[in-house]
């Protein structure tokens, strides 16, 4: 994998609406905004002791990477008291545990004046908010956002590391049908076991507290907190309409489908997953050498 591509940098003070649907929503190009948290109270605001002053006592659903899945999870892996999670997440060491797509905005209304729709994102999902936080090494699996809505994730407290590859690699990254993961880990890439990933081109980079980063629909992406660390998204509907009914199948049909199969049969779904993953490789890495190969013979 190719991990060097250089990523659009701005100071979020100079980003104006007109700009950012111009250049970055209609363009689907990928960009940091430098100091974003800082234009809102948040950015001051909300660190660890101020949400465990606020709802320490409300119990949150915990995701554990430890535990293995095979399908878009839904549901988290354990309940416990905030005030409890967060001590687990600000210490200096690593844990499995993380908070996948909290709504906190909802749960606590008083919140939102602190972070309120930015206007560049506003609009039919505007006041969509999830938040999510981790500990020290956490990662979050290598995926696309199941709903195929573009996303702006401004990263409050904690640095955060983010591989981010454009979707006209899918097959090549080895997508699981189904589903809206990735079979390989981009941070140790297996070139022996997936070769496709020889011809994949994309983003690394770390993002800083205060620093937002717009990811256009459908852009794969792999985090990891570098230490204790939340972020907060807003979402932007897809304007394609093959994008939108993906998303739509996505969230529904073939998510009930899969997540039935895999009731049923278990790692005999996968295993089925997998091969189809492999073979959809296969071929697109086949296309890219006949292709190479009519290049070569023009010349």
């Amino acid at each position: 994998m190719d991990l060097t591509l250089p990523i659009d940098e701005i100071d979020a003070g100079t980003m104006n609406r007109a700009k950012f649907r111009r250049v970055y929503l209609s363009g689907k190009k990928p960009v940091i905004l430098k100091g974003f948290a800082k234009l809102y109270p948040a950015g001051e605001k909300w660190t660890f002791d101020y949400f465990n002053r606020l709802m320490g006592d409300h119990i949150v659903g915990v995701m554990d990477n430890s535990r293995k899945k095979n399908t878009a999870y839904t549901r988290p892996d354990l309940m416990m008291k905030f005030s409890e999670f967060l001590d687990i997440i600000r210490r200096d060491e690593e844990t499995s545990y993380r908070i996948f797509g909290f709504n906190m905005l909802r749960e606590f209304p008083v919140l939102r004046k602190d972070f309120p729709t930015p206007e560049i994102v506003r609009g039919i999902l505007g006041n969509l908010t999830l938040t999510f936080f981790g500990g020290k090494n956490t990662t979050v699996r290598f995926h696309y956002d199941i709903d195929c809505s573009g996303v702006l994730m401004t990263q409050v407290t904690g640095r955060k590391r983010v591989i981010l590859i454009s979707p006209e690699y899918d097959n090549l990254l080895y997508k699981v049908p189904f589903a809206s993961f990735s079979l390989v880990d981009p941070d140790k890439p297996d070139y022996d076991r997936f070769p496709g990933l020889k011809f994949v081109k994309g983003y690394d980079f770390t993002l800083q507290p205060g620093d937002a980063l717009y990811m256009p629909n459908r852009y794969w992406h792999f985090n990891t907190y570098l230490e204790g660390g939340m972020a907060i998204s807003y979402r932007v509907l897809a304007s394609r309409a093959g994008d939108l009914y993906n998303g739509f199948m996505n969230t529904t049909i073939r998510l009930l489908f899969d997540k039935s199969m895999d009731a049923l049969v278990g790692e005999k779904w996968m295993k089925r997953k997998r091969a189809i993953a492999m073979r959809n490789a296969d071929e697109a890495i086949n296309r890219l050498e006949a292709k190479g190969k009519r290049q070569k013979a023009k010349i």
